[in-house]
């Protein structure tokens, strides 16, 4: 109970995230109606046949349980402390700022693919990834050496875990055939790095004074 009012107190913003996405992910397995609600439809975008909140709502839904596993693992190690750095670096604005950031990269992470896809009614994404991967390199930033597991388990250097993932996400966003949208893994990656430069101008040379 202690920890859950910790999570609470410190970073109310990554709670609220995690519980919502969870919450709601599970909502959808159960009431698989609401996925074609929710997701993600570029074609219906472009012809206002979709409410724009698609774009937020697609991020807090998953294709299934690992997908969902998977995401909040990463936001659960990297989100909360993201969140509790932009505290220390910014005061109680942090938490503002934390939560702009999470909103304004799924967006963001989310504006090509709509400009790819506006023209085929037949593609639906979701997933976090934009948002999620936003996070992980913000944080690369901050802590370039921090060690990452590659697979939960082989202990890399974040800064080369962040270009395998680049380069994942490139090949994945190619080959891919379900609705989880890759390319939000790549677009959301370099949002993340773009705004918290713009945020924290010196994460730069924090980053290079590291190595």
């Amino acid at each position: 109970m202690n920890n859950l009012l910790n999570y609470l107190y410190y970073t109310p913003v990554a709670s609220v995230i995690f519980v919502l996405t969870i919450g709601l992910s599970l909502f959808v397995f159960s009431n698989e109606s609401y996925f074609g609600k929710l997701m993600l439809h570029p074609y219906g975008i472009k012809r206002n046949k979709v409410k724009l909140y698609t774009i937020i709502t697609s991020g807090l839904i998953h294709k299934d349980g690992m997908h969902l596993l998977f995401n909040m693992f990463t936001f659960y190690y990297f989100g909360f402390a993201l969140e509790g750095m932009f505290v220390q670096f910014s005061g109680p604005i942090g938490h503002f700022l934390f939560a702009a950031f999470y909103v304004l990269t799924l967006i963001l992470s989310d504006i090509p693919t709509i400009i790819r896809h506006k023209d085929n009614p037949g593609y639906f994404s979701l997933g976090a990834s934009g948002a999620i991967c936003a996070v992980l390199f913000s944080f690369i930033l901050f802590q370039p050496k921090q060690m990452l597991g590659l697979f939960m388990i082989i202990p890399i250097p974040a800064y080369l875990f962040a270009f395998l993932f680049l380069g994942y996400c490139i090949w994945a966003s190619k080959q891919s055939r379900d609705n989880i949208n890759h390319d939000a893994h790549l677009f959301g990656a370099l949002s993340g790095v773009i705004l918290t430069i713009l945020l924290y101008p010196w994460a730069i040379s924090n980053f290079i004074d590291q190595f």
